[in-house]
């Protein structure tokens, strides 16, 4: 498995996260099992969210209840939720955030997060507000390191000027047909090409100057509203054909590529799975460790359909 340092946090992460967002309907043996091929394959990172599961906190829950990690095992790995979002709002107040770990804490059977993500930006941030929770969260150890997710730099930036912690990650949508923070910086300055737009405020430049280290969820899927893509040979016909030969060529499979186009990029971007099945963690970690050149990396980027003006 690639790893990563995370130099501002004095952590080595896997390239590979394992997301657990699907786990509520799976039974203890299958998450277990789940779990158990991901450290065997490498993975460090579970990703957790106190919403995931229906009710809050289930998924969460269903986690510590099916697992069951040694304190060697538990020293080794990177437990991550996230907090914000509740029913029809967001809310990043302290009693809030605050509340949301205690039940986090309870619902994982840990005495402590690794990392506690923000999960989307709150309009109506009030700045001291977090930083007495995060004070809070890390003076008592209940959380170790922090971090942001769906972030652009301005929002990051601003919590900074009262947040004492580093923020050290930005969890954020990243597939090959859906790069906008990446597509946007080759078509810089194109008059009236969309994908010269740019709506993340510089985010991926951004990161790599600040060691910032972003998290790509929905690696595998076309866009926000839109389906996988891998496969998907009616509307990413020319993709799949460049996913299939080279993943022949690298031994591994198409999804595995797919991995490989994000982990290629120097920086260093982790890859957050959403499956609930064993066999596709192993893929996902078998394409971890492949190199793409830099001419199969841009043959990809333009068969998702991005330009190179």
């Amino acid at each position: 498995m690639k790893t990563y340092s995370v130099a501002p946090a004095g952590l080595t992460v896997s390239s590979v996260i394992l997301g657990m967002m699907r786990i509520a309907k799976m039974d203890n043996d299958e998450i277990a099992r789940l779990v158990e091929t991901a450290l065997d394959a490498g993975i460090t990172v579970f990703d957790h969210a106190d919403i995931y599961g229906g009710e809050r906190h289930r998924c969460e829950e269903r986690f510590g209840e099916a697992v069951r990690l040694s304190a060697d095992q538990r020293d080794g790995v990177l437990i991550q939720s996230k907090v914000g979002i509740r029913k029809g709002f967001y809310d990043f107040s302290a009693a809030h955030i605050l509340a949301s770990v205690e039940g986090s804490l309870k619902a994982l059977r840990t005495d402590y997060l690794d990392v506690l993500l923000l999960h989307r930006p709150d309009a109506l941030v009030e700045l001291e507000e977090v930083a007495e929770a995060f004070d809070a969260l890390h003076q008592t150890g209940k959380v170790r390191h922090f971090g942001v997710s769906n972030h652009t730099p301005g929002q990051i930036e601003l919590l900074k000027t009262a947040v004492r912690q580093k923020l050290v990650f930005n969890q954020m949508q990243l597939s090959i047909p859906h790069a906008p923070m990446i597509a946007q910086g080759v078509a810089a300055n194109i008059a009236g090409l969309d994908q010269a737009a740019d709506r993340d405020n510089g985010l991926i430049d951004y990161s790599r100057i600040n060691s910032m280290t972003l998290q790509a969820w929905s690696p595998f899927q076309s866009g926000v509203t839109k389906g996988v893509f891998i496969g998907d040979r009616e509307h990413y016909r020319e993709l799949n054909t460049v996913l299939d030969e080279l993943a022949e060529t690298h031994k591994v499979t198409p999804s595995g590529i797919a991995v490989a186009w994000i982990t290629r990029h120097p920086a260093n971007i982790q890859v957050v799975l959403g499956t609930t099945t064993p066999e596709r963690v192993r893929e996902a970690a078998a394409g971890s460790q492949v190199r793409l050149d830099r001419e199969d990396w841009y043959r990809l980027f333009r068969a998702a359909g991005h330009k190179l003006p």
